[in-house]
């Protein structure tokens, strides 16, 4: 059993369990992979509610099963939801019920995978679709902006590998990267590969959700004489 386990998580949603879009509101789906910068979920929520405009920001989580070996929940202040692997295969059970990464997929107005870590990175780049994650970006609508903050070890990082898979994700993909930075690491080591800051990320994404609802006046020109 996991920590994420121990500290009460939910059981798996049902059939019954539904996803719906409210109206006046930007639907963010933040995914969270397998680094270690995963423990700054609690924080990057705050920071995302903080910079975007009040009252205009929903967020629904999907996490990966090594993500959830990283989470401790027990002193989260948020309550989004946080959905997993458990929940695609629980609340599907025949014909005609919902498929969850379908249900998120069309939920969402844009998606954010931050941390994504090395692995992930690399099933992405070669469509593997094999949890809720990584479904959901091989289903992900491409008219949809998706934004990816990496997170791995320097050498990881470095390696070329990693090039290639970026540059698979921003140039055939389109998807933006939100690039890490350099620091102590939690190996210890120092070097290129943390994750973006948290005030960095929700910076970005402000900047997408104030778009959705910017309200433009014409500029009024001068009357000709």
């Amino acid at each position: 059993m996991n920590r994420f386990q121990e500290t009460g998580r939910r059981p798996p949603f049902t059939r019954s369990h539904t996803i719906q879009r409210t109206g006046g509101k930007f639907h963010l789906l933040l995914a969270v992979t397998g680094s270690v910068a995963v423990i700054k979920l609690d924080e990057l929520i705050k920071k995302l509610h903080e910079s975007c405009p009040p009252n205009k920001l929903i967020i629904k989580v999907a996490a990966t099963k090594s993500a959830l070996t990283l989470l401790d929940t027990q002193d989260f202040e948020i309550d989004e939801i946080i959905y997993d692997d458990r929940d695609e295969w629980s609340m599907w059970r025949n014909r005609g019920d919902a498929v969850l990464h379908i249900e998120l997929r069309k939920w969402a107005d844009a998606m954010l995978i931050a941390p994504l870590d090395a692995n992930s990175l690399a099933k992405i780049a070669v469509g593997i679709c094999d949890n809720l994650v990584t479904s959901i970006v091989r289903a992900w609508d491409p008219r949809k902006p998706l934004y990816f903050a990496p997170a791995m070890n320097t050498m990881m990082w470095e390696n070329p590998l990693t090039f290639q898979h970026r540059n698979t994700l921003k140039d055939l993909l389109r998807y933006k990267e939100i690039p890490p930075m350099e620091k102590e690491l939690m190996c210890g080591d120092t070097g290129m590969g943390a994750m973006a800051s948290t005030q960095m990320i929700a910076t970005i994404l402000a900047t997408v959700v104030r778009n959705r609802f910017a309200v433009y006046t014409p500029v009024e020109s001068d009357p000709v004489e």
